[in-house]
């Protein structure tokens, strides 16, 4: 039979104990909050510019391999359009072989061999040669070409398969880049959001300051060394404020070869697309005191960072997201070398 005795209630004391140990784990629960200090609004800053860099040498490979999409894209195009050629032309061929065959067969006198060919592999027939003594000589040239465009049609074919696959590849790494891009400016954006209001203010306000125009920047007295490069820095020069937008190659908004090369472009001058290939797109300057303006100058040891020498130790660059095309010291970033196209 079922107890119906009440349950025994906990006592005093035991109340009292438990009670003490709550309010101890509160309190130690809030000291150890508060123990934990608040990232530094300088910390935040430097994980940000951290990022930022990351993202720019995320696009720089962005930009490689958009290039080799559209080189591709071009190389498929082409392929294509010549083995289409080539199965028309081979159609054609076909044709008048199968008018001589309809032809002996209305005379009643259809040449096996010509029979033989038509219902199998050219190829396959051509390399039994003792056949093609049953035929007229142009009826063997006519045969022989089929065959050598059919193998010239099966290679292109196999080859446009190949530059497909390639392309099918490059656009993975186009999607993988772009992905790995997005995830470093979120992260950014995160870090941003977690500052206060007052903090936030302040470093937009010191960014509007860095992105307005400073077209009466102290550039100097430096001659370009070439007309051409002084139509790039000009034409560089007409684009100050503009956004960095990563991937962007102009006329609005630009990343950073992609601001070289459409400067360089109105100079008539064409550039590879990333910062790694213009490195190599003309005569190399070693040392800062040798650069003129209109100089291509390179930043950080894998070369992700490209501007063009505006004179008096000045660079006019596009310099990560959230910025704009703008004057800045060449020693706010590690120089490498520069370059003279």
């Amino acid at each position: 039979m079922a107890s119906h005795r009440r349950p025994k209630q906990p006592s005093r004391t035991r109340v009292t104990v438990l009670t003490a140990t709550a309010a101890a784990a509160v309190a130690l629960s809030s000291q150890a909050a508060q123990a934990t200090p608040k990232q530094d609004k300088k910390d935040v800053k430097a994980q940000v510019d951290k990022l930022y860099a990351q993202a720019e040498q995320a696009t720089e490979k962005y930009d490689g391999a958009k290039e080799d999409q559209n080189k591709l894209q071009k190389e498929v195009d082409s392929l294509q359009d010549k083995v289409a050629r080539g199965q028309e032309e081979l159609n054609t061929l076909r044709k008048s072989v199968g008018a001589v065959a309809s032809g002996q067969y209305r005379s009643g006198s259809i040449d096996p061999s010509v029979q033989l060919f038509l219902s199998g592999d050219p190829k396959t027939y051509l390399d039994k040669a003792s056949t093609l003594d049953q035929l007229s000589g142009h009826q063997a040239q006519e045969l022989k070409t089929i065959a050598d465009k059919q193998r010239q049609l099966a290679q292109e074919r196999a080859e446009a398969a190949a530059k497909i696959k390639d392309l099918s590849d490059t656009r993975k790494a186009l999607g993988d880049k772009k992905d790995e891009i997005q995830a470093k400016l979120n992260k950014a954006q995160q870090l941003l959001n977690s500052m206060t209001a007052k903090e936030k203010a302040a470093m937009e306000a010191a960014q509007q300051r860095a992105n307005r125009d400073n077209s009466r920047a102290d550039l100097g007295n430096d001659a370009p060394a070439s007309q051409r490069g002084a139509a790039a820095l000009a034409a560089a020069q007409s684009k100050i404020g503009s956004p960095y937008v990563w991937g962007a190659t102009g006329p609005s908004s630009f990343d950073c070869s992609g601001l070289t090369s459409w400067a360089y472009q109105q100079a008539g001058q064409s550039l590879p697309r990333t910062s790694q290939e213009q490195a190599n797109a003309g005569t190399r300057i070693g040392s800062e005191s040798a650069l003129k303006p209109g100089d291509l100058v390179l930043f950080f040891g894998d070369l992700h960072h490209i501007g063009l020498y505006a004179g008096n130790g000045m660079v006019l660059h596009a310099p990560h997201t959230g910025a704009a095309v703008r004057y800045e010291s060449i020693n706010n970033m590690p120089f490498q070398f520069g370059v003279r196209v």
